[in-house]
């Protein structure tokens, strides 16, 4: 694209190889928008649209508060440890639960698949049998979560489960009572600004650095308004 002379580039990287490539797009004078995700140590980007994930990961936390209790042992399924987006939903999570001092009793990483969501919540289970809580920083382990749950024969209503991306099998499992919550995004919402603001910037309109389009809380009560 930098050959064929485009104006502007909005890119989702999913890893901080892509930088060199932009690097000789914005020595090109192109303008380069992030979407969904930033790369770390990378300050070439003309401006990042994407959900601020700190947030989301508060929305989780001050859920979490309502229903834990200090000494109260949860677990964390992450995503890819290393990738900003990801780690930030963590962090957010943990500063969401305010006051109310939790135990992590583990964390896992799941690179955001079912396979390894299963696994690691077989492992952690097996671990710590009186586990409170379980957060997963992305939607695809919530499935192998659900699935390890029921394979241990653990009630519904035995381990707090919420999520972050409200995706993959999570609205299906909020209505069935498997999963008590998911932080949604709004992906299509991401991509229109996205598109929204590399447009403004080779046009020399003014852009915010960050532009967030949000996230919001899906429980069973309001489900019906995320599909």
């Amino acid at each position: 694209m930098v050959t064929q002379g485009v104006k502007g580039l909005a890119i989702t990287p999913v890893d901080p190889t892509v930088a060199p490539a932009l690097d000789k797009a914005v020595a090109a004078g192109i303008k380069v928008v992030l979407v969904d995700n930033s790369i770390p140590g990378w300050k070439g980007q003309t401006a990042l649209v994407s959900t601020n994930n700190l947030n989301g990961g508060k929305i989780a936390g001050e859920f979490l508060k309502t229903k834990l209790k200090d000494g109260d042992k949860i677990a964390i399924l992450e995503g890819v440890p290393g990738v900003p987006a990801l780690d930030e939903r963590v962090t957010g999570m943990m500063e969401g639960l305010g006051g109310v001092k939790v135990d992590v009793v583990a964390k896992g990483a799941t690179n955001c698949t079912l396979e390894l969501g299963t696994s690691v919540t077989e492992d952690i289970l097996t671990a710590n049998p009186d586990l409170k809580a379980i957060y997963a920083a992305c939607g695809p382990p919530i499935p192998g979560a659900v699935k390890s749950l029921a394979n241990a024969n653990i009630a519904n209503d035995k381990i707090i489960l919420v999520g972050f991306d409200a995706c993959c099998g999570e609205l299906e499992a909020i209505r069935a009572g498997t999963e008590d919550a998911s932080v949604a995004q709004f992906p299509a919402k991401m991509g229109e600004l996205g598109i929204a603001t590399v447009v403004k910037a080779i046009h020399g309109d003014p852009v915010d650095a960050n532009v967030d389009t949000g996230a919001g809380l899906v429980t069973p009560e309001n489900v019906k308004d995320f599909e």
